[in-house]
């Protein structure tokens, strides 16, 4: 059997006294598709920057991707969309995209950068400054980005902010083909039909506890909302 893509024990969160992240435990094989739900400030943001290296846990194991205790390591093997782009403003977009390839070792950045900006049907923008962007554009790029070095698990938070219906749609047939492709993708949102039809499961985080859904409430957007508001699933 595939070693899981993601493994959590208990993985868990302060900040001082306060706990963002009660203790965790989830599991994700490849190629699956996981939606985490739940209001502002529930800790969703939190385990996302866990999962990717960026922040240290407070309790528990984790390995990403094959990669537990090196988190260096684990972030070479994931992708991750935070809710800052993080673009250069000065740099247009195929220099934000074959910069982070150049720094991620990928042997032709210029092809990458011109690969992805076409699946984006970023094309037309290429030559442009990133500072001059739109928000959904801007949102477009950061996402061909983290894709520069084809990560084993990719992390979107709140991913569909600020894009339009096409970019929605996009955002949407990507995370199909990336999971059909055998990666994992974990995504935060506040799009509850989107995570619907998109996510093969579901974790429900209030106040920084989590608990899984129900395949069944997954497929129905009624009572996934209903649970996220706080009532039952």
């Amino acid at each position: 059997m595939n070693a899981p893509a993601v493994e959590a024990r208990g993985l868990a969160k302060r900040f001082g006294p306060v706990v963002a992240l009660h203790p965790l435990d989830l599991s994700l094989a490849p190629g699956r598709v996981l939606a985490v739900l739940g209001p502002n400030g529930a800790g969703k943001s939190t385990l996302l920057r866990l999962l990717a290296g960026l922040a240290r846990p407070s309790g528990g194991t984790l390995a990403v991707a094959g990669e537990a205790a090196d988190r260096r390591a684990r972030r070479a093997r994931v992708g991750l969309v935070s809710h800052a782009t993080g673009l250069y403003p000065a740099l247009s977009a195929r220099e934000n995209l074959a910069f982070a390839a150049r720094l991620h070792g990928v042997a032709d950045p210029g092809a990458r950068a011109d690969a992805l900006l076409a699946r984006f049907e970023l094309g037309p923008l290429a030559a442009r400054r990133a500072g001059t962007f739109s928000r959904g554009t801007a949102q477009r790029v950061a996402i061909a980005r983290a894709l520069v070095h084809e990560p084993a698990v990719v992390l979107l938070d709140e991913p569909f902010t600020g894009l339009d219906a096409r970019a929605g749609d996009l955002l949407e047939g990507l995370v199909r083909e990336l999971a059909a492709g055998g990666r994992t993708v974990v995504f935060s949102s506040h799009d509850l039909p989107r995570a619907a039809r998109l996510a093969d499961e579901a974790l429900l985080l209030v106040a920084g506890r989590g608990r899984a859904l129900e395949s069944a409430g997954l497929r129905d957007p009624d009572a996934l909302a209903r649970a996220v508001s706080g009532g039952p699933a």
